[in-house]
């Protein structure tokens, strides 16, 4: 157990007020952990002080090897006003896997866990209650040894950082266009899909780009090797409807395995629906909408919860999903998962965490 030292500020910001537009990542609270690991030592000097800048040496290793990893969760306010986490041993577990790959030292599941808590807890006046407002939770780790050599760093800084969020998409659950990228790729089998690492998601930036400037809001990716398989979005996990069974592409080492998408699947199984973890070419979804079988397409993260898809692009096609309305089942998972996440509703499989 990580014996965390305390050192609050006086000089307490403004929070928003009730029914301001929070936007999404923009507003930081009060207080943020951190905690340093130094080769030999182990992780030490676990801290809740004021948010503040950090300063790093110019030749840290982060700036030029991009040895980081980060993780995303959210705390909600139940009507009881107890603070609910949403499956956070998920994100500890995900975190140590991506540590692994990294060459960066594992952080242990209940020190990641009781760090998350204790600064939750801590800022607990800071969780919005506006209807799809939560509190967004930003754990990550970079490399800091001041080193030019290639390898990995012998120092890191573990650090959480909150932010009162409101939707991601400002559009909230209305539909969003998603444009599947032909040219460039994001991940292969072998590199870093798996991980939750900026590398990963700078690997996005150009095709994402590309997608706003044409009005779509997000990228989806093909597989990096044959160029043909869906693999996932920028920012979240991708869900098909077709012929009534819920499909998504497997797991394969190049996409990110996501806890909203876990959930889903264990939703939509226990409600007695077919699921299928597969993969799933862009020519068959092409095929499948013009033949009537795609019936809803939907996003699944930690920050969007689950986004309704409107509209796919693919070369020349351009494939219009349920109307360019939110589909029936893509509405009852947002509906249940923010029902169990904000306490509305029984959770039945221990995802909803109290934080005492």
């Amino acid at each position: 157990m990580l014996n965390i030292r305390y050192q609050l500020t006086e000089n307490l910001k403004k929070k928003p007020e009730k029914g301001q537009p929070l936007g999404f990542g923009k507003i930081v609270t009060d207080h943020m952990f951190m905690m340093n690991y130094t080769e030999g030592l182990g992780w030490h000097d676990p801290r809740i002080v004021p948010y503040q800048h950090i300063s790093l040496a110019p030749t840290a290793m982060v700036f030029h090897y991009g040895q980081t990893m980060f993780e995303g969760l959210k705390a909600y306010l139940d009507e009881e006003g107890r603070v609910r986490l949403f499956r956070p041993d998920m994100n500890a577990k995900r975190a140590i896997n991506s540590n692994r790959r990294l060459c960066i030292p594992e952080i242990p599941e209940e020190d990641f866990v009781q760090a998350v808590k204790a600064l939750v807890k801590t800022e607990k006046d800071w969780i919005p209650t506006e209807p799809g407002t939560s509190l967004y939770i930003r754990p990550f780790v970079i490399a800091t040894d001041e080193f030019l050599g290639v390898a990995p760093s012998k120092t890191y800084l573990f650090m959480i950082i909150l932010s009162p969020s409101g939707a991601y998409y400002a559009s909230g659950l209305e539909p969003v266009g998603i444009w599947i990228e032909d040219d460039y790729v994001r991940a292969v089998r072998g590199g870093m899909g798996f991980a939750k690492t900026g590398g990963n998601y700078a690997a996005s930036l150009a095709g994402q780009v590309k997608a706003h400037n044409d009005g779509y809001s997000q990228v989806l990716w093909l597989d990096g090797v044959e160029r043909k398989y869906i693999e996932e979005v920028g920012a979240m996990n991708i869900f098909f409807v077709i012929d009534g069974k819920v499909v998504t592409p497997m797991l394969n080492g190049s996409i990110l395995p996501g806890i909203t998408r876990d959930s889903v699947i264990t939703l939509c199984k226990s409600w007695g629906l077919d699921v299928e973890e597969r993969r799933i070419s862009a020519d068959e979804l092409i095929e499948a909408q013009k033949a009537g079988r795609l019936d809803e397409c939907f996003g699944t993260g930690t920050a969007a919860v689950i986004s309704p898809v409107g509209k796919l692009r693919y070369k020349d096609d351009v494939m219009e999903i349920s109307g360019g309305k939110i589909g029936r089942l893509s509405q009852k998972l947002y509906d249940t998962v923010t029902g169990i996440q904000t306490g509305k509703l029984e959770d039945p499989f221990g995802w909803s965490v109290i934080v005492e």
